[in-house]
């Protein structure tokens, strides 16, 4: 074999090893490229995974938020009602108080309204003996309209009246001040009687507070 075979053997030799090295090489890039490409996929699923569970959870609680304006919300506009129910409450509350303090002066009209407060009260306890219990002021008034109470009672109802004493011990709390606008209930009484079983056990209260 002369010089010159031995040298295109060699450039088939070399062709051949640069040909399979570009082909491994090709081979190499293409992999590496689809690996690439795979990598790339899986990442961006993670990551729009990850935004999804973001967003998810900022819905969340923006929806929590909501709930919790809306729940505060209400509970503001139930506590204006409920101190605009109480407001109102309390003004009639007063101007029946005030309207029953000026019953109380008219003596004509306070004495029946006693003798049927006593009637009612007899009627309601429904006990053979009662003790009768009025405001100290109310005492003479007490006295004067037991026995019209008693025939009334019987003509009403058509039985036996109960028998009452009046109480000439303990009385109720006396009228209300001239200028207490709120009518202590604790410390006073616009009138009315209190009528208890003779054991005690049993009071109806009809007074006018």
């Amino acid at each position: 074999m002369n010089e010159l075979e031995v040298e295109r053997q060699i450039e088939q030799m070399v062709r051949f090893i640069k040909q399979e090295a570009e082909e491994k090489a090709n081979e190499i890039r293409v992999s590496a490229e689809e690996e690439f490409n795979l990598e790339k996929l899986q990442l961006l699923e993670q990551e729009k995974a990850r935004i999804r569970k973001e967003y998810e959870r900022r819905e969340s609680q923006v929806e929590v938020k909501k709930k919790i304006e809306y729940s505060k919300t209400l509970n503001e506009a139930r506590l204006k009602v409920l101190a605009a129910r109480e407001a109102a409450i309390q003004t009639v509350v007063k101007e029946a108080r005030a309207k029953v303090r000026e019953v109380a002066k008219n003596q004509a009209a306070y004495r029946k309204l006693m003798q049927d407060l006593l009637v009612q009260a007899m009627h309601k306890l429904r006990e053979p003996t009662a003790l009768l219990r009025v405001r100290q002021v109310d005492l003479q008034l007490a006295r004067d309209i037991m026995e019209p109470a008693r025939k009334q009672f019987a003509a009403t109802f058509g039985g036996d009246a109960p028998t009452l004493t009046l109480d000439q011990h303990e009385f109720l709390p006396p009228p209300p001040e001239r200028n207490d606008n709120e009518g202590n209930e604790s410390s006073s009484c616009s009138g009315g009687l209190e009528l208890t079983s003779a054991d005690g056990r049993i009071v109806c209260s009809n007074t006018l507070d």
